[in-house]
């Protein structure tokens, strides 16, 4: 049987106990923030030995064939010695005292974590020991990066995450919808140095270049500044073509454009991707735009679904985690009008909250639902090390399961490099 990525400690990171055994899968994930959003890193990729889904009404529409879901969580974290404490106006000894950091271990997930229920039950390649040796060569790998301060972009976390699954996947064409300052575009090049990249961004790197420090890759197709065009509105076939491209389970596209999730999947099915990767997932009640995790934030899944109600125990609970987490999300930010949860506050977000459209849980339930009709894997990263070690106080663990590098474990965590002087908080 095939080493779990991560060993769950608690049921909540299962799916429902009601499913069938082979519709269930074990993950990992939580809650992040790169800025001062939560946001999670989401990955969906599949394998030509999947099986094939036939959708559409009255023909047969290509399939995303195994859609791994990746998400990488991470709050403020990196890390330095353990004297090494980020900036926050959450004060974690205060924390600690009261929870103990001692205790931290049994506190993830303790909110429950929603995971998508995938079709087959199938699970992702990797082990816990290859995201370890894969930590182990990233860590002076992103002590390179041109960005030292990427501010409003990608940390170490999701960093690392991008990296990790397009060396692992190794794709003949990468293209990423939302660049910045180049940050992500140099993850893929250090990840896969001669594989051609197809940027879409509304501003060209280079125009950073004018202010500080930016990346502009020279094996990269840019449809930027005058000639962007959004990923939906691409002739890819055609694109395809041009690069020779045959096999479009040879291509990995990575998002960080802050789109509804549910249309990019939607867009990217109909185009015959399979390889997805979302940068910004975000946890239910928070985010500019309408997530992965959102979505499958059902009641019928364990770890999902949530009670409005003021005197309810998860009520009590948020309110108190509040007080020592920054991102933690109390009741009444969680549920809108008419106790309202699922969104953000019964909202399906769009385009950087420039859209913001109320939903029905009925048709929040339709869009699990077909998610789930397509998704083969769906997989989580978590944090790539605890807070206890990285001395973050950004996102709850009661929304995530257990890191990479557990909370105890700093012998692993400085010889990972993750203690050195020149590691970073976010």
């Amino acid at each position: 049987m095939l080493e779990r990525v991560l060993p769950s400690r608690r049921a909540t990171t299962h799916s429902d106990d009601a499913a069938d055994d082979e519709d269930d899968i074990v993950g990992a994930g939580g809650d992040v923030s790169k800025t001062k959003k939560q946001h999670i890193f989401f990955y969906a990729t599949n394998k030509a030995s999947y099986y094939l889904t036939r959708l559409g009404s009255g023909h047969r529409w290509p399939c995303i064939i195994g859609l791994f879901l990746f998400l990488v969580l991470v709050s403020s974290i990196i890390f330095n010695s353990r004297g090494f404490v980020c900036i926050s106006s959450y004060d974690p000894v205060s924390r600690s005292r009261f929870f103990g950091f001692d205790d931290l271990e049994s506190d993830f997930g303790y909110l429950g974590v929603p995971w998508c229920r995938s079709r087959h039950g199938k699970t992702v390649d990797w082990t816990t020991k290859d995201l370890l040796k894969g930590l182990e060569e990233f860590v002076p790998i992103y002590e390179t990066r041109p960005i030292k301060n990427n501010m409003f972009g990608m940390g170490f976390d999701h960093s690392f995450g991008l990296w990790f699954i397009a060396q692992w996947m190794k794709p003949d064409l990468m293209i990423e919808s939302g660049d910045f300052k180049g940050h992500s575009t140099w993850v893929l090049r250090q990840a896969m140095p001669n594989t051609p990249i197809i940027s879409l961004t509304p501003r060209h790197p280079e125009k950073y270049l004018k202010k500080g420090p930016a990346y502009v890759d020279g094996n990269c197709i840019y449809f930027a500044g005058k000639d962007f065009v959004d990923f939906g509105s691409v002739d890819w076939e055609k694109v395809m073509k041009q690069h020779g491209i045959t096999d479009l389970s040879r291509v990995l596209i990575f998002f960080d454009d802050h789109q509804n999730e549910l249309k990019r999947i939607e867009q990217a099915l109909k185009a015959g991707f399979r390889h997805l990767v979302f940068e910004d997932n975000y946890d239910t009640g928070t985010g500019d735009h309408y997530s992965l995790r959102q979505i499958c934030d059902q009641s019928y899944i364990r770890g999902g679904g949530h009670s409005c109600f003021e005197d309810s125990d998860e009520a009590r609970i948020r309110s108190r985690r509040k007080q020592f987490w920054e991102k933690a999300v109390d009741i009444k930010e969680l549920c809108g009008s008419g106790e309202a949860w699922w969104g953000v506050r019964g909202y399906m977000r769009d385009n950087f909250n420039h859209t913001n459209k109320p939903i029905s849980y009925a048709e929040h339930f339709q869009n699990s639902q077909f998610v789930e009709s397509i998704l083969d894997v769906y997989w989580e990263l978590p944090p790539v090390a605890g807070p206890s070690l990285t001395h973050q106080t950004r996102y709850d663990p009661a929304r995530v399961t257990s890191p990479i590098v557990e909370d105890g474990q700093y012998g692993l965590f400085q010889r990972l490099g993750l203690a050195s002087p020149r590691a970073f908080c976010i």
